[in-house]
């Protein structure tokens, strides 16, 4: 399928990319300058954060307004995509005033629930009654709560990835161009997600193109919600035919963020932490213990992030044993990780290094 020739509600795909893409490019390094201008700047603390310098956040504005100028330009206008566009307001603003001066935890999960609020009861956006293996459920009054707890997981989810230059912004950026590939293959080219996918694919790699490692601006929080909050809400776009597929695609998508963020939780739980403590032994950390170089590790997290869509792919294309098979592998693989690293379990190193 040439891509030159693909058109998506009247204009071209290489050009919904390349418009988006300079906008981020163009808006990026403005978003530099009003990050210094109001003071949100991240301060290395020798802690939990990689970085030995400052650097300007709240760079996720620039990858907001591409996506809402992409909007305009190309998406269809709808009621449901109006509360989208609020919930996606309410997110940002609340990452805006997290970058300039943190907020506390409950303040910020009380944003992320009053946007999933909107898009759920204003825009009618719930998870449908099911069918799997052969089994019809349904979800009656618990489509709402169950719809709002992902929108929440899934917004976290990202937002604890955005730990080094570029991770964030390219992990979406997979997950963007795969579900536009997917979209392609089964022949749902008008469908509202892919558009959203490809607006956002531009808009991530043009911010990209600053934060990729040594970044010269960080998205912030202002854009790691927005990107967690928008990608839940593509993925609720894409639950229309109430099957298992439908479901098991975005989870596949999402499988890395997903587990680190399970593991994170179970992890501070072991330690008597509360789960909303930051702490350095995410996923993405563990392997730069062993790399000691960040643009290795953003590389193979980006490895990681692509075989997963790989699996999404073979699976869609019906090759379910290919599928399985690399799935199996990935798991093998973070099952290594989970036993050799501190990612779960605190590994006692100094009596080894004594021996």
């Amino acid at each position: 399928m040439n891509p030159l020739n693909i058109f998506i509600n009247g204009h071209n795909v290489l050009y919904i990319i390349i418009i988006t893409f300079a906008l981020s490019l163009i808006l990026t390094p403005l978003s530099i300058k009003f990050a210094k201008h109001v003071g949100a700047v991240d301060i290395p603390d020798g802690k939990r954060k990689v970085h030995n310098k400052p650097i300007p956040s709240m760079g996720g504005l620039a990858i907001f307004i591409s996506f809402l100028i992409g909007y305009m330009l190309f998406a269809p206008k709808s009621d449901q995509m109006l509360a989208v566009l609020i919930g996606g307001f309410i997110v940002v603003l609340t990452g805006v005033c997290d970058d300039i001066k943190p907020l506390s935890p409950k303040w910020k999960l009380f944003g992320q629930t009053i946007a999933s609020l909107i898009v759920t009861i204003y825009g009618g956006l719930v998870f449908k009654d099911m069918q799997i293996f052969g089994h019809f459920f349904e979800f009656g009054i618990f489509a709402y709560p169950l719809t709002i707890i992902f929108i929440i997981a899934i917004t976290n989810a990202i937002n604890l990835t955005d730990g080094l230059d570029g991770l964030a912004a390219g992990s979406s950026s997979i997950y963007f161009i795969t579900i536009a590939i997917l979209g392609f293959i089964m022949q749902n080219l008008g469908g509202l997600d892919v558009i959203l996918c490809l607006i956002l694919f531009g808009a991530c790699l043009g911010f990209l193109i600053f934060n990729f490692s040594p970044a010269m601006v960080f998205m912030g929080d202002t854009g790691s919600l927005f990107l967690g909050y928008i990608i839940s809400v593509i993925a609720l776009m894409g639950f229309k035919t109430a099957t298992l597929t439908s479901l098991i695609i975005p989870m596949l998508l999402l499988f890395v963020p997903i587990l680190d963020t399970l593991l994170a939780m179970g992890r501070r739980l072991l330690k008597g932490k509360s789960i909303g403590d930051a702490d350095k032994e995410h996923l993405h950390h563990q392997l730069l213990k062993n790399t000691h170089s960040t643009r290795i590790t953003v590389l193979i997290m980006y490895a990681i992030n692509i075989l997963f869509a790989s699996v999404s792919i073979f699976y869609t294309l019906g090759d379910k044993k290919l599928s399985i098979l690399i799935y199996g592998v990935l798991l093998v693989f973070f099952v290594f990780l989970i036993f050799k690293t501190d990612i779960l379990f605190e590994h006692d190193r100094g009596k080894k290094d004594e021996n």
